[in-house]
């Protein structure tokens, strides 16, 4: 019986997707709830999975091409692996331990699934050097991401240069170019950087903090919160606890402008930024003001895993009314955020680098850190705009101030 293969129903901000990845191909035999296809919509990727067991009878829509929500885009045959898939089921005729074997061994070739040789294909590896686990030895496409993710690390790292840019002949004058459409989610998250420029009286204020203190009390404690907790403590969790009491205290940071009107959350709802191959994406820690440190890391923690593996939907990454974002971690000393609309705010780390600072008179080395608050100058003034910063500075250098609420 054949069923037909349909897009997603699209939320209702979304308006169209793209066909990222076809996982299985006309003839290749899936299981029930097994990925076949993943839709890149300008938000998340949505994922269609297999009615049945059975095989994938036609694809209607390549990868690459554009899908509206439920539309169709192949067929499905249910229960009938046998009968689309000749050449294989002749193979199987013959005793199972001659005829693939006898054939991969006169080829030479090891026997790919079509998903396992895309993915092969993708990462510049040699079939022949990954071990199958599948039937009659056939090489799945979770051998070869077993083999990618085991490769020693020369191995893998120099081979993808490689393949994403022909070799070039310096002797030859040769100028080679590659042109890569952009994704939806990287033309979506442009267009709104681009907004954000436009339509805000965006600036930013500067001021720098003494990171000493919390890098301190995570050595001391480190291994108890891990011991209780089954996570690391980590600094974002002291700078979304801190943001939280700051913006308890400066309500126009944690507010948005919607047209003519001011709007104040009496919420705090922070969103993290969170970078993917696909591009920024800002998951959302929904009322901060209720979670602890661990409740903060696990979250963290749950969302960049979610990010990695595009499984982070819409409710995810909805709403929001304040942003930290951290160039810290790729080493980013000093930046200039841009917001993330309609929030009227946006707090940015940096790398943490020791510095001569005076000290009661003295010069000493310090573990310091730049932070930058942009804000929309329509919302904040410039004297809350610092206020705010300086309440965050002073709330990480003594940690106290937090449970304190001073």
């Amino acid at each position: 019986m054949s069923t037909e293969i349909k897009a997603p129903v699209f939320p209702e901000s979304v308006a169209e997707g793209t066909v990222a990845t076809w996982h299985k191909q006309p003839g290749e035999a899936c299981s029930r709830d097994e990925l076949i296809v993943d839709i890149e919509t300008d938000k998340v990727v949505l994922e269609v999975v297999a009615p049945a067991d059975g095989v994938i009878e036609e694809v209607m829509k390549g990868e690459g091409d554009t899908v509206e929500s439920g539309e169709v885009i192949g067929k499905f045959k249910e229960g009938a692996a046998g009968e689309s898939k000749p050449a294989e089921s002749k193979k199987e005729e013959a005793p199972k331990d001659e005829a693939p074997k006898e054939e991969a061994a006169a080829s030479g070739d090891a026997i790919l699934s079509p998903a396992a040789r895309k993915l092969a294909d993708e990462n510049n590896v040699d079939p022949n050097s990954v071990k199958g686990t599948g039937k009659d030895g056939r090489v799945t496409k979770e051998d070869v991401q077993s083999h990618i993710d085991n490769k020693p690390a020369g191995g893998a790292a120099a081979a993808a240069p490689a393949a994403a840019m022909p070799e070039v002949n310096v002797a030859s004058g040769e100028r080679p170019e590659k042109r890569v459409p952009m994704t939806r989610l990287r033309a979506s998250i442009a267009k709104r950087l681009v907004n954000a420029q436009q339509s805000a009286a965006m600036l930013t204020t500067f001021n720098e903090v003494n990171m000493g203190p919390i890098m301190e009390m995570r050595k001391q404690y480190q291994d108890s919160f891990v011991k209780r907790h089954g996570i690391k403590l980590g600094f974002m969790s002291f700078f979304t606890k801190a943001a939280t009491e700051a913006l308890k205290r400066f309500p126009a940071v944690n507010a948005s402008i919607d047209g003519n009107d001011m709007v104040y959350h009496g919420y705090q709802d922070i969103g993290v930024a969170v970078s993917t191959d696909r591009g920024l994406v800002v998951p959302v820690l929904r009322d901060s003001d209720a979670m602890g440190l661990a409740d903060i890391e696990k979250k963290i923690v749950e969302y960049g895993t979610k990010a990695k593996d595009g499984k982070l939907g819409i409710e995810d990454m909805t709403g929001g009314t304040f942003t930290i974002t951290n160039g810290g971690i790729f080493g980013s000393l000093i930046s200039t955020p841009i917001l993330n609309p309609p929030q009227t705010a946006i707090l940015g780390m940096h790398k943490i680098q020791e510095r001569p600072m005076a000290v009661n008179g003295k010069v000493e080395i310090q573990p310091m850190m730049y932070l930058a608050l942009s804000y929309d100058h329509r919302m904040i003034d410039g004297k809350e705009a610092v206020q705010f910063l300086v309440a965050i500075k002073e709330m990480l250098e003594d940690p106290a101030r937090i449970l304190l609420d001073v």
